[in-house]
């Protein structure tokens, strides 16, 4: 981290990170925007380091067995690729002191990313960072509590100023907690300490769905040691009873996000009986360009050369993979749709296959192919049913339809780049925000999805991709929603690929523009810095750095090469 930086010192905790297919420490979009974050970070020159765990066995491989069934095996972390800092910090767990020890990896072109990790000494406790979201409750709060006071004292450790706390979904909030644990021991009243933590702290919550915000008994927390000093009435006053971790993030920071300006109305929605709250505010997600845009298309981007020549390279690529993955050979000049997230009910990965009178015709002629691929948690039994139900389909239909199995970040690039339209189609207002779309966009892979998440912000009707589905809710829902996916993958979709080549590319270039340049670490960061980091900083720390700058003939960073058509076109 830059310690002469004008711009306030972050550090970004998150349960996840990832930032390559080599550190399998990560198992959706949580962590994959953690990593772009950091990549982004250190691209474009900002003062961040990351907080998270190293996870000895990863989150997992998942297959699918004879049976068609998912099952898993799971990872091996190779520590080779990590360095160790010689650093270990004490987190008190269920009555005795665990000991952490700090890894650390800068290079993946990211930001440095410090990574916890409990198997040390005798290795008793490696259970508590065995595998990511593995294991019961008691598992679940004592790694998060590794993260969040490990992370804190880690940085202290390490010698690392900070002036923000960025505290990546409910799992980081014990993080808060020791910052108010440190300023009662410095002789504050509960109310001033909890304030003074508020002036450093900012939370991003992610998901609406009630059972991705994590409850816990308070009689489990205070089993495990998470009160970490404070009483029972002070964790209520963050938490409630019993103890909601997005409660407590909200009540511990000076002001949160959601991840896309639909999700945070759906936030505040959801959250406006919380008392003493943080506001909500919208900054949508980006992705790190330099990951996910397939080099040919980067090139002709930069070069202004044949957008759809760099993408049948792409293509090209994606089919190659697909053959070597399952023996399947997809046509390259046949429409090739992509689905790739992590599995579960509301994102609907099999609604597609509903109506199998309308879907099958299509799938026999060849006229889409269709590309899955996701993980399910182990213990979702509903998602690994909708795995079987597209691995059978993928068995029926083995000329139109693969699932490649195992789902990471080597699969994804593939898909994201490789695809001709890219499939979504969540439960609305369910997905956060849903970065594989603006992956694929950047790539000219067309987006056909469901007005959730970052698509409303997003999408031009025919312009940049195609928008289906309308405001039913439950079950009328879903069946509103199949309908209109048919409708306008067959009289829209499907003959603009095979009719009108012309429009399509024009497709795929304003798609490229729009994702490239509204929804990328570019746009996202200085939002953060701008909107969450700066406003927080200390009248002190603002004086420290405008007697800096003086000194040292600086200037806060801005652009130089504005101009006011910039502006005009981005209207």
């Amino acid at each position: 981290m830059k310690q002469d930086s004008l711009l306030p010192r972050v550090a970004y905790f998150c349960m996840e990170f990832g930032i390559d297919p080599a550190l399998p420490i990560y198992a959706g979009g949580l962590g994959i925007l953690a990593g772009d974050i950091l990549k982004g970070a250190r691209k474009h020159g900002y003062p961040m380091v990351g907080i998270g765990i190293l996870w000895e066995h990863g989150y997992t491989h998942q297959y699918v067995g004879a049976d068609g069934r998912p099952y898993n095996v799971p990872h091996q972390f190779d520590r080779s690729l990590v360095k160790d800092t010689g650093v270990e910090v004490d987190v008190f767990i269920r009555g005795r002191n665990v000991s952490c020890r700090v890894w650390y990896t800068d290079d993946y072109g990211n930001a440095p990313l410090y990574l916890l990790d409990a198997n040390t000494g005798t290795g008793e406790d490696a259970w508590i960072t065995r595998q990511l979201y593995g294991g019961g409750s008691q598992d679940r709060v004592a790694s998060e509590m590794v993260l969040g006071i490990g992370g804190v004292k880690a940085l202290d450790a390490l010698g690392i100023d900070v002036d923000i706390y960025h505290l990546n979904e409910g799992h980081a909030i014990f993080g808060g907690i020791e910052l108010v644990r440190r300023y009662l021991r410095a002789g504050y009243s509960f109310d001033e300490a909890l304030a003074q933590t508020r002036k450093q702290v900012v939370f991003t919550t992610h998901t609406p769905v009630p059972a991705g915000n994590e409850v816990h008994d308070h009689g489990l927390l205070r089993h495990m040691g998470a009160y970490n000093g404070l009483d029972y009435w002070d964790m209520v006053r963050i938490g409630d009873d019993p103890f909601n971790m997005t409660v407590a993030g909200l009540r511990m920071a000076h002001i949160a996000n959601g991840v896309a300006k639909l999700h945070a109305v759906t936030s505040s929605l959801m959250w406006q009986d919380v008392r003493d709250s943080a506001p909500i505010i919208g900054i949508t997600n980006g992705v790190h360009v330099g990951t996910w845009q397939h080099p040919a298309i980067a090139k002709a981007v930069e070069t202004g050369g044949d957008v759809w020549a760099a993408h049948t390279e792409a293509k090209r690529q994606l089919l190659d993979f697909i053959r070597q993955r399952t023996g399947v050979s997809f046509k390259e000049d046949c429409l090739v749709i992509g689905f790739a997230r992590r599995v579960t009910a509301y994102k609907r990965g099999n609604l597609i296959f509903q109506r199998r009178d309308v879907i099958e015709p299509l799938l026999e002629n060849g006229t889409i192919q269709l590309v899955f691929s996701g993980k399910s948690h182990p213990a979702d039994e509903h998602a690994k049913s909708i795995i079987s139900q597209i691995y059978e389909m993928s068995q029926r239909f083995s000329n139109s339809v693969v699932f490649l199995q195992d789902y990471d970040m080597e699969i994804a690039k593939h898909m994201v780049s490789g695809c001709d339209v890219w499939l979504n189609n969540p439960q609305r207002p369910l997905e956060a925000s849903g970065t594989s779309g603006m992956k694929a966009a950047m790539n000219g892979v067309l987006n056909l999805s469901v007005l959730d998440g970052w698509w409303p912000e997003g999408c031009v009707h025919g312009v940049t991709g195609w928008q289906f589905g309308g405001g039913y809710e439950g079950q009328k829902q879903s069946e509103c929603d199949l309908i209109d996916l048919y409708d306008v993958l067959i009289e829209e979709v499907i003959p603009t690929y095979y009719l009108d080549k012309p429009r399509w590319e024009s497709m795929m270039t304003r798609s490229i523009q729009m994702a490239t340049e509204r929804f990328s670490m570019a746009r996202m960061l200085p939002e953060y810095y701008n909107l969450m980091y700066q406003p927080m900083v200390s009248k002190k720390r603002f004086r420290e750095m405008t007697v800096r700058a003086a000194t040292q003939r600086e200037a806060f960073p801005r652009r130089t090469d504005w101009k006011m058509q910039d502006y005009i076109s981005a209207q």
